[in-house]
Formats: C-alpha cells, sequence, structure tokens
C-alpha cells in the first residue's frame, strides 16, 4: 500500500503493541512514537521499531504534535483511563479489546469522543481481516440464506501461573474478556445484541475465570453459541448456518484465516484464501485512518454504540457468573447489567456507586446492597436477597427493581437474561 499520511503513537509497549506496530510499518504506515510509564521500555521500544520519539510517560506521548492518532495497549483496566487521556489532548483514538471493563466506561468514552469530534474505535482486528469482509458480503448478499444461528470457540492453553496478568482479577485476566469478546463480538456483527443471555462458568484458584460458555437467543428467533476457555486448546473454528446453506470458518477463526461456502446440499460453492501481509492487525489501522480522512468518526463495520452494546453483552454474563473485577468497586464504575443491552444510537447511563443491584430470578427482581458484595471474588451477588429493602422508617418499602420485569415471552427461569424495563 501507499504509505500513509497519518501518524501512530503506540501507547503501552507489551507484546499485542509490538505485533501492532510490527504490521503497520510492514504495511507502509507511519509510526511516530511510543510512550511508557518506564523511559527504559520505551527507549527499547522505540530502538527495536526505530521510532523517531521515546516517551517516558503517557502525558508526554499524547501531547506530541507529531502524533494523530494513539493506540492503546495497555492492560484491561487502563483502557478507560488512558483512552480518555489521549481523546483530552485532541487525539483520535484505537482502544484494544476489550474496549473497558465495562458499558458505562464504554459509553463515557464514546460520549467525550462525540463532544470533541473524535474517532474512538475499538481494535477488534476480526472485523477487518479478508475473510471477514468477505463473509459479510456473502451473508448480504443471501447466498445461505436467512442465518439461522452461528457457534465458534476461542480456547488456549495459557499459563496457569497465579502471578500472570491472565490469572489476574485486579487486571481484568480471564477467560471472558481475553478471549471470548471475540465470538461475542462475532455474533454481535451478525445478530445485533441479544434479547437473552444464559451463561455458565468456571474459575481458577485466582478468581479469574477458566471456561466461559454462553447460549443467546435474538428477537428474530436467532440463537447463537459461543464457549471460550484458558486452559485447553481448542479447534478455534466458526460455522454460520443459514436455511438455504452454511459458512465454515478455519482455524485460527479470528486470526487471518480462510473460509468455505455451502449450500443447503453439502455442496461446496467458495473456498475463500486471501493473502495476508504480516498478522493482518493493518487493516484496522487502515480503517481508522480512512474514516480520519473523510472527516468521520464512527465505522459502519464497528460503529461506537455496538461497541458499547457487546460491553453490555459481556456485563450480562459476568451478572450470570457471579463476576466483577476489583477496579470496578474502586472506581465506582459498576454498571447496572439489567439496563437493556442497548440497541444502535441509544446511551447508556446511570452509573452507580452506591445504589443496589437488580437481579433476576425467574419473573421477579431482586436488590442486593452493594455493602454485602465482596470485592474481587466470583461469589459477587450473594445469595441473599429481599424484593424489598427497609426504608429511613425502618419500615418495608419498594426496591429500586420494583419497576423492573422480564421482557415477556421470556421463560421463568433464573437464565432468562437481562431483565427490560416497562
Amino acid at each position: 500500500m501507499a504509505e500513509s499520511t497519518a501518524r501512530w503513537g503506540i501507547l503501552g509497549t507489551g507484546g499485542i503493541a509490538r505485533h501492532f506496530t510490527k504490521d503497520l510499518l510492514l504495511t507502509g504506515h507511519t509510526v511516530t512514537a511510543v510512550g511508557s510509564r518506564a523511559k527504559e521500555s520505551a527507549e527499547r521500544f522505540a530502538a527495536l521499531f526505530e521510532l523517531s520519539a521515546a516517551h517516558p510517560s503517557y502525558e508526554s506521548l499524547v501531547a506530541d504534535p507529531s502524533v494523530d492518532l494513539v493506540y492503546v495497549a495497555t492492560p484491561h483496566p487502563f483502557h478507560y483511563p488512558n483512552a480518555r487521556l489521549a481523546l483530552e489532548a485532541g487525539k483520535h483514538v484505537l482502544v484494544e479489546k476489550p474496549f473497558t471493563l465495562n458499558a458505562v466506561q464504554a459509553q463515557r468514552l464514546v460520549s467525550l469522543a462525540a463532544d470533541r469530534g473524535l474517532l474512538v474505535l475499538e481494535a477488534m482486528w476480526t472485523r477487518w481481516l479478508p475473510h471477514m469482509a468477505r463473509l459479510r458480503e456473502i451473508v448480504a448478499a443471501g447466498t445461505i440464506g436467512e442465518v439461522r444461528s452461528m457457534s465458534a470457540d476461542h480456547t488456549q492453553r495459557l499459563p496457569d501461573d497465579p502471578g500472570h496478568r491472565l490469572n489476574a482479577l485486579e487486571l481484568g485476566g480471564g477467560a471472558l474478556l481475553d478471549l471470548g469478546v471475540y465470538p461475542v463480538s462475532f455474533a454481535s456483527e451478525l445478530f445485533g445484541p441479544p434479547q437473552s443471555v444464559q451463561a455458565t462458568a468456571t474459575f481458577k484458584e485466582t478468581g479469574a475465570d477458566a471456561q466461559v460458555a454462553t447460549m443467546f437467543r435474538y428477537p428474530g428467533g436467532q440463537i447463537a453459541t459461543t464457549y471460550s476457555a484458558s486452559v485447553t486448546q481448542g479447534p478455534n473454528v466458526a460455522v454460520v448456518l443459514g436455511s438455504d446453506g452454511r459458512i465454515e470458518v478455519d482455524s485460527v477463526w479470528y486470526t487471518a484465516s480462510g473460509l468455505r461456502v455451502y449450500d443447503g446440499a453439502g455442496t461446496l460453492i467458495e473456498d475463500v484464501r486471501p493473502r495476508v501481509e504480516g498478522r493482518g492487525m493493518q487493516f484496522q489501522a487502515t480503517e481508522a485512518e480512512r474514516l480520519i480522512s473523510a472527516g468521520r468518526i464512527a465505522s459502519d463495520v464497528l460503529p461506537p454504540q455496538e461497541t458499547v452494546a457487546i460491553m453490555a453483552t459481556l456485563d450480562a454474563i459476568r451478572e450470570q457468573i457471579g463476576l466483577r473485577y476489583p477496579g470496578e468497586l474502586y472506581s465506582g464504575l459498576w454498571t447496572r447489567v439489567v439496563t437493556p443491552i442497548p440497541a444502535a444510537g441509544t446511551a447508556l447511563t446511570r452509573p452507580w456507586r452506591t445504589a443496589p443491584v437488580c437481579t433476576i430470578t425467574g419473573w421477579a427482581a431482586r436488590t442486593i446492597s452493594p455493602r454485602t458484595a465482596r470485592r474481587g471474588t466470583r461469589s459477587w451477588p450473594p445469595t441473599r436477597a429481599s424484593s424489598r429493602r427497609s426504608g429511613p422508617t425502618g419500615r418495608s418499602s419498594p426496591g429500586p427493581c420494583a419497576s423492573w420485569r422480564a421482557r415477556p415471552g421470556s421463560p421463568s427461569s433464573s437464565t432468562s437474561g437481562p431483565a427490560f424495563p416497562r
């Protein structure tokens, strides 16, 4: 490709930052600077990739006039403050997945970017890989008929070391946010926000989730299933089933791969094998640069509000499996996950610090005081709950969940998914 005129700054010096920078330089993009909390780390990174500037702080990086776009590649809990720092400095931002820890943080970033007229884009690089772009074309053309279901796994045998980032709750580690975000995002791409969510999980000794299985149901009757695990290596394939055929995405489906299309009789009708330079992380950068050049701050392939909706789906999964991260409690950014998963254009509001949380059991909403929540453990929420709570006078008064009910038609079970307001 022709050399880009947009200039990238890399915020963070870890493995994903190295992969991204390598792909950008391989394919003609311009990377001018890197920032780290440690001067030595920034200098090593800059020397490795022959960058012109090595900043000893993130503040210095985002203030660099030679940087147009900032790629945020820090651990999960820092995506929100680091992306906000860049936006407040007037920089466009590409944020590694998961976009934030929860939907409230995601909406705050999206709103801030919109207010500033800046691009904020989730770095779900799979969306822009050539074989996934072709998949969208095949689905849109009706080649496999009406899409009825999808299934995908993201499974790896990752380190069991309790000190490893992937096993540290305080760093957002675990199978769901590190791995599960990929198939959850794929399901969103095909069907939009789910009407109901069912999830189950197992956990490591550190409290991090080791395996997460989900099933989503959609208003049109479609069903999606995902499985993510950090304790076992699976096939890492995806299948999309339609009324008149199917698409099988090869292993490893979320990387630069290929796919096969079959008609209703099982006859192979297309075999897609695109050639990709490097890992393929440059395609998301190309999209960001294209949008900025066109004066746009939202992508049609992954709009900001879809990113918020994906985070809300992940919140709903975490609510069902009882997973909370310590940083959410300390920062006051817990999400009311019974808020409906938003459609495009819907803003999430009402972050809370002390208000109780509503959970759903069958058709009844229950109230749980945050005081009873155990910080940073998977035992949240506790089992003790009541549909009413004591008022100021000590008498029983309706809890804040009294106006919440499950969507009509939802099954009366504890796995009926997030509730919807009347």
